[in-house]
C-alpha cells in the first residue's frame, strides 16, 4: 500500500513541474501545454485549417440564388396547373350543361342553365369590389400563404363539380371570384420580390446590398424582365393543358360541325352575341357518369398537386420581421394604401391599358375563338384554336426579353399595334358557317392574337416592376392593375349579347385610348414631371422582444413619459406627411433627403437600442 502511495505522489510532483516521473519507462509522455485541456478546447472550436471563408459564402449564396429560381418555377408552374384544371373543367361543363339531352336525362327539372349564368355571374361580379380586401388579406395571410389559400378555393371549386347542385357549385364560384384579384396581386408581387432578392444575392459583395441600402437606378430591371418573362412563358401553357379533357374525352362525342351549325346563318363581323342560332345538343351520346367522376378526379388530383408546389415549393417572400412591419401599420392604413398609389400619375395613365389587358384576354376566347373559329368550322376544332393562342402566348412571352437591349415601350406598343391591325381585320371579315376550309386563316389569327397577349400581360408586369423597384412591397400596385383588369372583364361579360362590330369598336376605342395615355405618361417621365410616390407608414409595433427592443427610464415620471410620446408622435407625422409629398427629380421614384433622414433616424434608433441593451448587460455584469 505504502509503494502505491509513493508512487502516485511521484506521479503527482511531476504533473506539477511539467517533468515526466522518475522510473517511469521512457516511452510514456504526458501531454504538455499543448495538449491541456484548454489547448485541445481551442484547437476543437477553431477554425478548421482547410476552411475557406470567402469559398463558403460564395456556395452560400449560391444555394440562395438556386432558391430563388426554385420560387420562381414553383410560382409559375402552381398558377400554371392551378388554371389549366379551373379552366378545363370549367369549359367541359359548360359544353355538357349546354346541351338539352343531358340537361334532361341526368338532371331533370335541376335547371343547370340557370345554375351556370349564376355561376358565371359570381366568378365575373365578385372582383368588382377585390379593391377593398385584397390588401387586408395580404396583410393578414401573407404573399406566399395567399397564394396557398386562393390554390385551395379553385381546388373546392374542382371538388363541386362531384355533386352539381346550386348550394354546391355557385357558393364556389363564388369564392372564386373573392380570390382572383388576390391570387393575382401577389403573383405579380411574388415574381417581382424574388427578382429583388436574386440581385442581393449575386452583388452581396457590394457595399450598398451589406448595409443595406438603395441600390443603383434600374439595377433590378434585369431580374424583373426575366423573371417576369419565365412566368408568363409557364403560365400560358395553362392553355394547352386546359384543352386536354377536351381532346382525350369530351371530343370523342361530339358531333360534327354539320349538324351543330345547321341553323347558324352568320359568323364572325355580321354576327351578334356569342353564337347565334347554336344547335341546342351538342352531343352525339352521353358519356358515362363513372367516365366523368374519373376525369374529375384526375383534375382534383392536380389542383391538389398545385397546392403542393406553392406549399412546398415556393419559400417566403419576405422575412418574419418584414411582415411583422407591415402588420403593425394599422387596418385603417392597409386599407387606403392602394387609393394613395392612385394619386401617382403614373398609374393614373397606365389604367386604361389595364382595362383593354381584361378586354383583349376575354375577347379572344368569347369573340375569336367563339364567334369566329367555332361558328365556321365547328365545336370539334375549339380545343386546335385555344391551343394554338395559348402556344403562342406562351412562346412571344419569351420575346419580352428584348427589353433587356431595347427601350421599355417596345413591348408594349408592338402589342398594342399587332392588336390593332387584327381588329380592323376582324370588323371587316365575316367568314362563312359551316366552311373547314378557313381553319388555317382562323389559326394564323388566334397565333398573332397570342403574340399581342403576350406582349400585354409580360409587358404591362415588367413596367409596374420597373416604375416601382424602390417601393417596399408592390401589393398595392398589382391590387390596383388587376382590379381594373377584373372591372374590364365584367364589363365584357355584360357586353355579350352586343352585335359583333359594335364590340370591335369598343376594343378599339379601349386601345387607342390605353395607347395615347402609356405614350404621355412615358413622355411625362422623360421631362422629368414629379410624381407623388406615396411610402408605407412607419410601422408602430406595440409588442418588446429581440427584434424591437426599447431603452427604459426608471425615474421618468409618467407625464414626462405622456409628453415625449406626443412629441414623438407629431414628429413621426410629420415625416409621414414629407415622405407623401416627396417627389422625386429623376423620374423614376428615388428616395430624396426626407427618405434619407428617416433612414438616419432609424439607424440612430436602433443604434441607441442596441447600446442601452449593452449598458444593461454590463451593468448585471457589475452586480454579479
Amino acid at each position: 500500500m505504502a509503494a502505491v502511495i509513493a508512487e502516485d505522489n511521484v506521479y503527482s510532483e511531476a504533473e506539477v513541474n511539467d517533468a515526466p516521473p522518475a522510473g517511469g519507462d521512457d516511452h510514456v509522455q504526458l501531454p504538455g501545454p499543448e495538449g491541456n485541456i484548454q489547448g485541445q478546447v481551442e484547437e476543437f472550436l477553431g477554425p478548421h485549417p482547410d476552411y475557406d471563408e470567402e469559398e463558403e459564402e460564395r456556395k452560400y449564396y449560391r444555394r440562395k440564388r438556386l432558391g430563388v429560381v426554385k420560387n420562381v418555377v414553383g410560382a409559375s408552374c402552381g398558377g400554371m396547373i392551378i388554371y389549366s384544371v379551373y379552366m378545363g373543367l370549367l369549359q367541359m361543363q359548360l359544353i355538357l350543361h349546354y346541351d338539352e339531352t343531358y340537361r334532361e336525362v341526368k338532371y331533370g327539372t335541376l335547371g343547370l342553365e340557370d345554375i351556370d349564368n349564376k355561376m358565371l355571374m359570381g366568378i365575373n361580379v365578385t372582383p368588382i369590389v377585390g379593391l377593398l380586401y385584397t390588401p387586408v388579406l395580404i396583410r393578414f395571410l401573407g404573399t406566399k400563404w395567399m397564394m396557398f389559400l386562393a390554390s385551395g378555393i379553385y381546388a373546392l371549386f374542382v371538388s363541386t363539380n362531384y355533386w352539381e347542385r346550386y348550394y354546391t357549385l355557385v357558393p364556389s364560384a363564388v369564392a372564386i371570384g373573392v380570390v382572383i384579384v388576390p391570387l393575382w396581386a401577389s403573383l405579380g408581387n411574388y415574381i417581382t420580390r424574388m427578382a429583388q432578392q436574386y440581385y442581393e444575392y449575386v452583388n452581396y459583395k457590394d457595399e450598398h446590398v451589406q448595409e443595406q441600402k438603395k441600390p443603383p437606378k434600374g439595377a433590378f430591371h434585369p431580374y424583373i424582365i426575366i423573371f417576369q418573362s419565365v412566368f408568363y412563358i409557364v403560365f400560358h401553357l395553362s392553355f394547352v393543358f386546359a384543352e386536354f379533357p377536351m381532346v382525350l374525352f369530351l371530343n370523342n362525342y361530339l358531333n360534327d360541325y354539320n349538324h351543330t351549325l345547321f341553323k347558324v346563318t352568320k359568323c364572325g363581323a355580321s354576327g351578334k352575341g356569342v353564337i347565334e342560332n347554336f344547335n341546342k345538343t351538342v352531343l352525339r351520346s352521353l358519356p358515362r357518369s363513372l367516365l366523368l367522376i374519373e376525369v374529375e378526379s384526375v383534375l382534383m388530383g392536380a389542383a391538389f398537386l398545385a397546392m403542393l408546389i406553392f406549399l412546398v415549393l415556393c419559400g417566403a417572400a419576405y422575412r418574419p420581421t418584414e411582415e411583422i412591419d407591415l402588420r403593425s401599420i394599422g387596418w385603417g392604413n392597409i386599407f387606403q394604401l392602394p387609393f394613395k398609389h392612385l394619386r401617382d400619375y403614373r398609374i393614373r395613365l397606365l389604367c386604361p391599358f389595364f382595362i383593354y389587358s381584361g378586354f383583349e384576354v376575354l375577347f379572344a376566347v368569347q369573340g375569336l375563338i367563339l364567334s369566329y373559329g367555332v361558328c365556321s368550322v365547328g365545336m370539334e376544332k375549339l380545343w386546335l384554336l385555344v391551343m394554338v393562342y395559348g402556344l403562342s402566348s406562351s412562346i412571344c412571352s419569351g420575346l419580352a426579353l428584348m427589353l433587356l437591349r431595347f427601350p421599355r415601350p417596345v413591348i408594349l406598343l408592338s402589342g398594342a399595334f399587332v392588336h390593332f391591325v387584327l381588329i380592323i381585320t376582324l370588323m371587316c371579315w365575316s367568314p362563312q358557317p359551316r366552311t373547314p376550309s378557313y381553319l388555317p386563316y382562323l389559326l394564323v389569327i388566334a397565333a398573332l392574337w397570342g403574340l399581342g397577349t403576350a406582349f400585354n400581360k409580360t409587358g404591362l408586369s415588367i413596367l409596374l416592376g420597373m416604375l416601382y423597384e424602390d417601393k417596399e412591397r408592390l401589393d398595392f400596385v398589382y391590387t390596383i392593375y388587376h382590379w381594373w383588369q377584373a372591372i374590364a372583364i365584367f364589363i365584357v361579360y355584360l357586353w355579350s349579347a352586343l352585335p359583333m362590330r359594335a364590340k370591335l369598336g369598343l376594343l378599339l376605342f379601349a386601345l387607342i385610348v390605353a395607347s395615347l395615355c402609356y405614350v404621355q405618361m412615358e413622355r411625362r417621365l422623360a421631362k422629368k414631371i414629379p410624381f407623388r410616390l406615396p411610402r408605407i407608414p412607419r410601422p408602430r409595433h406595440k409588442v418588446k422582444g429581440y427584434r424591437y427592443i426599447e431603452e427604459e427610464n426608471s425615474d421618468e415620471s409618467d407625464t414626462d413619459l405622456s409628453d415625449a410620446d406626443d412629441d414623438e408622435k407629431e414628429e413621426d407625422e410629420r415625416m409621414l406627411v414629407r415622405e407623401d409629398n416627396n417627389t422625386d427629380g429623376d423620374s423614376q421614384g428615388s428616395p430624396g433627403p426626407e427618405r434619407s433622414g428617416v433612414r438616419d433616424r432609424r439607424r440612430q434608433d436602433n443604434a441607441a437600442y442596441e447600446q442601452a441593451g449593452e449598458r444593461e448587460n454590463y451593468v448585471q455584469h457589475t452586480r454579479d
